[in-house]
C-alpha cells in the first residue's frame, strides 16, 4: 500500500510538472506576442525604386491597369486555408510557391500588359511561403517599372496549427507604373486597439503620384481591408479615412484610382440583411464622397451579376460546383477617369484564390 502511494505521488507529481511546464510555454508565448507587437507609423514615406524612365501621362490617352491579390504564392486550386476552414497552413512548397507567384505576373505581364500593376500579399520573408521573397521576384519579372512597396503587417510568430504553425509573416503591397511614380505614402488603417489586436493583421494603403502633363496628378490608391474579425466600428473606421484622402487629392484636382482587396461584396449594392462572412458585406457605397463611383456600377445589373466572381473561399479545395466565390477586388474612380473597359478576368484562381481584375482608363 506505501509503495503504491508512493507511486500515485509521482504520477501526481509528473503532472503537475507537466501542468507546470505547459503554463510557463504559454506564458512566455504570450509574452512573446505582446513585446514583438508594433505597428508602423501613420503617414509613411516610401522610397520609389526607379526604372520606369522619364515619359509623362497625358490627357485623353487609353491606359490599363491590374489589381491582384496573389494570395502569398500558396493558392493553387487544390489549396484550402485553416483560417478559413481550410486543412493547410502554409504552401505546398517553395517550388509551388515560386511557379504560381512567376505564373501570376507572367500571365499579367504577357496577357493583359497593363501600364499599372497593384499587388496584395506579397510576402517578404514568411515561414507560409517558405520566406521566398516574392516582391523581389515581381521586380526581376517587371524590370523597367517603378515600383513602390508598403509593409502591410510583420506579425508575430503564430504557433498554429501545432502540427505545422502557421508560423511568422511580412507582407505589403506593390505597386508597379510604366510611367515614374514621384512620390508614394503609406497610410495605416484604423484596426482593433483590444487585446484582438494581437490576432488580427495591420492593414495599410499606399497613396502613389505620378505626374500627369497637364500639371495634375494620377493618384493611384493600392488597399487591402480588413478580413478576419473586423468590428462594424472599424470598417467604418478604415472607410471614413480612405474616402477622406480620395476626397482631398480630388479637390486638389488631381485624378484619383483606388484599387485592390477591398474585402466587401462589391456587387451586392446595399445590405439586403442576408447573413454574410465578416469579409463579404456590402461596401457602404453612400460613403463614397461626391464624384467617386466602383467602375463596374456603370455596368447594368445583368452585366454585374454575369460577371466572374474575383475571389473564392478557402475552405475547400477549388470546386465550380460547391465552392462560394464573390467579388472583393475592384476599382473606384473620380469622374475626371473614364473608364473604358471593365473585367473580373476568369482564370478559374489558377495562382490564388483570387483572379485578377483589369481596367482601361482616360484621364479627361
Amino acid at each position: 500500500m506505501a509503495k503504491q502511494k508512493k507511486v500515485g505521488k509521482v504520477i501526481l507529481k509528473g503532472v503537475g510538472l507537466l501542468v507546470l511546464a505547459i503554463v510557463l510555454v504559454v506564458a512566455v508565448y504570450a509574452a512573446y506576442v505582446v513585446i514583438s507587437y508594433k505597428r508602423l507609423p501613420d503617414n509613411l514615406t516610401l522610397e520609389v525604386r526607379p526604372g520606369a524612365g522619364d515619359g509623362v501621362l497625358t490627357s485623353g490617352q487609353e491606359y490599363g491597369i491590374t489589381t491582384y491579390n496573389i494570395g502569398f504564392g500558396a493558392y493553387t486550386p487544390e489549396f484550402s486555408f485553416f483560417m478559413d476552414g481550410g486543412t493547410s497552413s502554409v504552401a505546398a512548397s517553395r517550388e509551388s510557391v515560386e511557379e504560381t507567384v512567376a505564373g501570376a505576373a507572367s500571365y499579367v505581364k504577357d496577357t493583359l500588359q497593363p501600364d499599372f500593376l497593384l499587388w496584395q500579399e506579397v510576402d517578404l520573408d514568411s515561414t507560409r511561403s517558405y520566406h521566398v521573397n516574392q516582391y523581389e521576384m515581381l521586380q526581376v519579372l517587371y524590370e523597367g517599372y517603378d515600383m513602390t512597396f508598403a509593409v502591410n503587417y510583420d506579425s508575430a510568430f503564430l504557433f498554429y496549427p501545432l502540427t505545422q504553425p502557421h508560423g511568422k509573416s511580412r507582407a505589403g503591397l506593390a505597386v508597379m507604373s510604366s510611367y515614374p511614380i514621384e512620390s508614394a505614402l503609406r497610410r495605416s488603417f484604423p484596426i482593433s486597439t483590444s487585446f484582438s489586436k494581437f490576432l488580427d493583421l495591420d492593414r495599410c494603403y499606399s497613396i502613389n503620384r505620378i505626374p500627369v502633363d497637364n500639371g495634375k496628378y494620377l493618384c493611384i490608391i493600392n488597399l487591402h481591408m480588413s478580413a478576419y474579425g473586423n468590428s462594424d466600428e472599424i470598417r467604418q473606421g478604415q472607410v471614413s479615412m480612405l474616402c477622406e484622402d480620395m476626397r482631398r487629392e480630388y479637390e486638389a484636382g488631381n485624378y484619383v484610382i483606388c484599387g485592390g482587396d477591398f474585402n466587401h461584396d462589391l456587387k451586392a449594392l446595399t445590405d439586403d440583411g442576408s447573413e454574410r462572412e465578416s469579409w463579404a458585406y456590402p461596401f457602404p457605397r453612400e460613403e463614397l464622397p461626391e464624384g467617386f463611383a466602383f467602375c463596374m456600377d456603370a455596368l447594368s445589373d445583368e452585366e454585374r451579376d454575369a460577371m466572374h466572381d474575383s475571389a473564392r473561399n478557402a475552405d475547400e479545395a477549388y470546386n465550380p460546383e460547391t465552392t462560394y466565390t464573390v467579388t472583393l477586388d475592384g476599382f473606384i474612380i473620380s469622374d475626371n477617369v473614364k473608364c473604358t473597359w471593365y473585367e473580373n478576368v476568369d482564370l478559374q484562381y489558377l495562382y490564388s484564390d483570387h483572379d485578377p481584375v483589369y481596367m482601361r482608363f482616360i484621364l479627361k
